[in-house]
């Protein structure tokens, strides 16, 4: 099923607008990217949805959404105001959300910082062991 729309989702027409990928709805919407189609769902926007197979052990392929133009710019209004029961930790706009958003971007950069380091000292660590094994003898 991957690179198919939703079943029930209606097929583009000729000279439809093209539907807008996540990158360009959290441009419009108060939402923090990860959480789109949770709010999406909520705010009743069709949404195409590609990719995100199952890869057996090695976990899923990437998602890809896209969103309902008209349906997009319809809800913006809606989720801005707060009419659409959306968690204020998926917001942008809320003290919760911008604090999900700065730890979680924080902690994904220090871990990517610790892996970089690791990898750093296991390679001096092999390359010392090398030039030891070899001045030895």
């Amino acid at each position: 099923m991957p690179n198919t729309p939703d079943p029930g989702t209606p097929e583009a027409v000729d000279g439809e607008e093209p539907w807008l990928s996540s990158d360009e709805v959290a441009k419009l919407w108060p939402i923090r990217k990860d959480w789109l189609s949770g709010a999406a769902h909520r705010a009743d926007v069709r949404v195409r949805r590609s990719g995100g197979a199952s890869r057996g052990t090695w976990g899923a392929e990437p998602t890809f959404y896209h969103f309902h133009p008209e349906d997009v710019r319809r809800a913006a209004p809606a989720i801005a105001e707060g009419h659409v029961d959306i968690p204020s930790v998926w917001r942008t706009d809320t003290p919760d959300g911008r604090r999900r958003e700065f730890w979680g971007t924080l902690s994904a950069r220090v871990a990517g910082t610790l892996v970089l380091a690791l990898l750093v000292f296991a390679i001096i660590l092999l390359l010392g062991t090398v030039v030891f094994l070899l001045t030895v003898e």
